[in-house]
């Protein structure tokens, strides 16, 4: 696709590294490596985290296994380690999919697929589920792609999100409340710096332009930048300077699209509902710049 490129992994159906004319416009990783602090990758059945790893659903307490176990939390899905497939494949575009089984915590059958696309509009990621079971099932996407516009920090970077109301969390990242961002140091309605701000923040009531869509937009000094859009059925965004994360450490700015809001599953917020055969597609992608 000419100055596009994209590098999309088996291993949990992720995406590596995105090119725009030579430039990298992800802070991805090398084919060698290992996926470090879920860069690019999809975070199915739920995105974020689950108090203790356990929910009630259809009057049913689960426990999930705690993937983030010095918080005593289980996070960011079920799927990022496992073996996706390629189901189609040309020069724009890949879809993946993966058949995720009924397991303790989750008993439930769902078909996924993530397509990722480039063209004239630049990146389009669309994300199915198929509930594949008899029952109705519990369910939210997110994705987790860090963007950089080259500088050595995000503290130069301007930013621009759509975000008018801020979830607050506890020291588990868990939800407590919400509130407006008005005049607080996360309101990012109006671009500005993020200079010293710590960001590991959920936000909902998003601004949309005509198109439907929300975009947050990154801008450095010297004039490179990136937006990143994501369609309505993404309710929530999550903004992550990586502060506690010496391979991030706010080298770049994670930018996770969300249908449903931290603890979903718990607290219902957000949570989409599959009812059997049902499926839901959202999208989110990145522009050209």
């Amino acid at each position: 696709m000419g100055e596009l490129r994209a590098w999309v992994v088996e291993v949990g159906g992720g995406l590596r590294a995105y090119c725009v004319g030579g430039r990298e416009v992800l802070d991805g990783y090398a084919a060698e490596e290992i996926c470090s602090s879920a860069r690019g990758q999809c975070l199915l059945p739920w995105p974020n985290r689950i108090r203790d790893g356990t929910y009630e659903f259809a009057g049913v307490r689960q426990q999930l296994p705690l993937t983030e176990p010095e918080r005593r939390n289980a996070i960011h899905g079920l799927t990022r380690w496992a073996n996706w497939i390629v189901a189609e494949q040309a020069l724009d575009r890949v879809t993946m999919e993966y058949l995720l089984h009924p397991q303790p915590g989750y008993p439930h059958a769902l078909a996924l697929a993530v397509e990722y696309c480039l063209d004239a509009d630049g990146l389009t990621v669309s994300t199915t589920a198929t509930n594949l079971g008899a029952n109705a099932c519990p369910y939210g996407a997110g994705a987790h792609p860090y963007l950089t516009v080259g500088t050595p920090t995000v503290d130069s970077v301007v930013l621009q999100a759509p975000g008018s109301t801020r979830l607050r969390s506890d020291e588990r990242g868990i939800p407590t409340g919400f509130e407006p961002v008005d005049g607080s140091e996360y309101d990012f309605r109006r671009p500005r710096l993020i200079g010293s701000t710590k960001l590991d923040t959920a936000f909902t009531d998003l601004q949309r332009d005509d198109d439907g869509r929300a975009r947050v937009h990154v801008a450095s000094p010297d004039g490179e930048a990136a937006t990143l859009w994501l369609d309505e059925r993404y309710r929530y965004l999550m903004l992550f300077t990586g502060d506690p994360l010496p391979d991030v450490n706010r080298r770049s700015l994670g930018i996770e699209p969300m249908t449903c809001a931290p603890n979903a599953f718990g607290s219902g917020e957000g949570l989409i509902i599959l009812e059997p055969g049902e499926s839901f597609t959202a999208h989110w992608g990145i522009e050209p710049s």
